[in-house]
Order: structure tokens, then sequence, then C-alpha cells
């Protein structure tokens, strides 16, 4: 498949408890729909992050850089028969995503360092790694192991998520191998995450409402280096 470019969306990120998730989640439930993807209302993620030898991606996250990009890899539910290469960018406070389809024989090839292929891929995004990864040094960082589950309401496009059992892979870029080791992110919160297109509802807004929470910035991939 060609790249897919998602719009700019607006985005709201909130640490929270389990005593705040035990709240939210009926509320949420009673107005919105669990993503028809999830089994059971949830899935796996597996991500593999890229970053540069001076950890640019990193650095710019950290210190709230309002225009940044940073490339990944990823796959569900342990499925490698579909992994998909995203590029997420941030301009101005709103949030854009462009994906391209990889098959697993081309992620292992991008995790071993060969690289000649990308070029005649004919997919820009894959093209553009290349690029980056031949200029910058771009290179794959670690693993980013987590459980999601998402909601989907269709007015005002909005996407509601809550990310939790966040683990790294430490060093580790053997990202296809299911046995891969990973381990707990430190002391991870569980993360809820609002995502909308021209506007926010207004029975979302209050769905998702906890006393004393307010929105924060915060970086799976930025938790998942706390042990470098």
């Amino acid at each position: 498949m060609s790249t897919i470019d998602i719009p700019y969306r607006h985005e709201w990120k909130h640490e929270i408890n389990y005593s705040d998730y035990l709240c939210i989640w009926p509320r949420l439930r009673a107005v919105a729909e669990p993503d028809p993807h999830a089994v059971n209302g949830k899935y796996t993620i597996r991500s593999l992050y890229f970053d540069t030898p001076g950890d640019k991606a990193l650095r710019e996250k950290i210190d709230g850089v309002n225009m940044r990009e940073k490339f990944r890899i990823r796959y569900y539910n342990g499925d490698t028969s579909v992994i998909h290469l995203e590029k997420k960018s941030r301009r101005n406070g709103l949030g854009t995503k462009a994906v391209a389809d990889l098959t697993a024989e081309e992620a292992q090839k991008i995790v071993d360092g060969e690289l000649d292929w990308m070029m005649e891929s004919g997919r820009p995004l894959v093209q553009e790694l290349y690029c980056k990864m031949r200029s910058q040094s771009l290179r794959p960082k670690t693993i980013v192991d987590y459980t999601r589950e998402p909601f989907v309401y269709h007015p005002g496009h909005v996407r509601v998520t809550f990310d939790y059992n966040i683990r790294t892979g430490l060093g580790s870029t053997d990202f296809l191998n299911p046995d891969c080791i990973t381990v707990p992110a430190g002391d991870a919160p569980m993360i809820m995450e609002v995502k909308w297109g021209a506007y926010l509802p207004d029975i979302i807004r209050l769905a998702v409402q906890v006393p004393n929470r307010r929105a924060a910035a915060f970086s799976k991939y930025a938790q998942c280096r706390i042990y470098d």
C-alpha cells in the first residue's frame, strides 16, 4: 500500500490510576463503542522506535519542541503478518501520522541495517526513512510493549484509549522475536489519550473528566528509555 496520511488531530494525554479508570470506563462505554479491531475490548502493541546517536527524538520530546517527528514500526497482538511503518508529527499542539505497510522480511532488514532496497520500494514513507537513516544515522533504539483498550465515537472523529502495562526492551531491537524479554518501564502510570478532529463533543468531554487530573505530556518511548 502507498503511504496513508491521517489529518492533524487534537490530543490530550492524562496520567490516571486504576480508581480513575474504574470511574471513567463505564461512562465511556455507555456513549462510545469499543474499537472493532480490539479482541475482547483490548489489544497488545509492540513498537520499535528509532532515534539518532544523539537521541534527537527523545530530547525534542522532553524539551517540548513545537515541531517534531518520530519514526516507529509496530504490530498488534503478536501478528507479524501486518506491520506498519509510522511517522508521527507534532505541529503547534496538533498531531498527525503517516503510515505505510512493511512485510516481516522488510522490517527485519531495517533492523539489520540492510537498507538499499528501501529507495526502490515505491513507498514514500519508506524512502523518507531510508534518507533519514542515511543522513541522520537514524537507527532502531528500543522496543516498547503495552496493552491498549480503545473506544471510538464517530461524531468529531473521537478516539479514546487506555494504555497500560508499559514494558521496555531496554537496548534490544529484536522486534519480531515473540520471546524477546521486556521489563516494566519503571513505575509507568496508566495513560488515557483523547484524540479528536474538528471538535470534541461535550458528551465525551464529560465522560472522561476526573477531578484533579490535567492533560500532560507523556511519552511511552521516553518512559522506556529511563534505564539508559
